[in-house]
């Protein structure tokens, strides 16, 4: 599927996805095309290919039908005003995308992305402004800083939709207790084998998870596991 969806340019790529029903919804898709892929990647000849790309310091820049899919699940909680974590934030592209469905010229949500390897952020923060979203920065509607993502951001939740870019071995409390009543988490879990988990918190606080489908993400871990040059 991934080569039926290259593009020439980012709109060409999304509307293939579009028309391929990886990307279901119509602002998914229209954020997906306000969003430059281009401008968060290391290797902009292939930054409309649906495929993930190395974005250095071991870490990657997953697909875009994944973070399509990452954008469909967490819809329902993606209204403006909402709040969202994007744990491994990488190069920005997710927190670019939550940020276009969170805030709107009412109603101004907050996206926090959180990575641990501060090179990345700097590098994010850049991306972020490349791509038009320097006022948004400045005005705290989107949130960029380094740190262990698997602790979360206990001053700013909790948080309606929480995402996270990368296989941890188990589900991270700490992430299930930042989430909203409701709220719903994105998450990769496993080692060996790995699959999708969405984790949802109702009004009353009960936690379900349910299975989406298998993936191969890197793993979730700390700085000096993940990098040590």
């Amino acid at each position: 599927m991934a080569w039926m969806c290259s593009g020439r340019t980012n709109k060409e790529l999304i509307q293939k996805m579009l028309d391929a029903n990886l990307v279901k919804s119509e602002r998914v898709g229209a954020a997906m095309k306000a969003t430059d892929r281009a401008a968060y990647v290391r290797y902009k000849e292939d930054a409309y290919v649906d495929s993930p790309q190395s974005i250095g310091y071991a870490a990657t820049i997953s697909a875009p039908h994944m973070h399509a899919h990452a954008a469909e699940y967490l819809l329902p909680y993606l209204f403006p005003g909402a709040k969202v974590l994007d744990v491994g934030s990488g190069s920005g592209y997710t927190a670019a995308i939550f940020h276009r469905l969170v805030s709107s010229e009412g109603k101004k949500g907050l996206v926090v992305g959180i990575e641990h390897i501060p090179e990345l952020t700097e590098w994010s923060v850049a991306n972020l402004k490349a791509d038009g979203l320097g006022k948004a920065l400045e005005d705290g509607e989107i949130v960029m800083w380094a740190g262990d993502g698997r602790k979360g951001d206990l001053e700013r939740g909790p948080f309606n939709a929480i995402h996270v870019g990368a296989a941890s071995p188990h589900l991270p409390q700490e992430l299930v207790d930042q989430l909203a009543k409701p709220g719903r988490m994105f998450i990769p879990v496993g080692t060996n084998e790995q699959a999708v988990i969405q984790v949802d918190k109702d009004e009353d606080g009960k936690v379900t998870q349910k299975e989406l489908f298998g993936v191969r993400y890197v793993p979730l871990t700390d700085r000096a596991k993940q990098w040590t040059h």
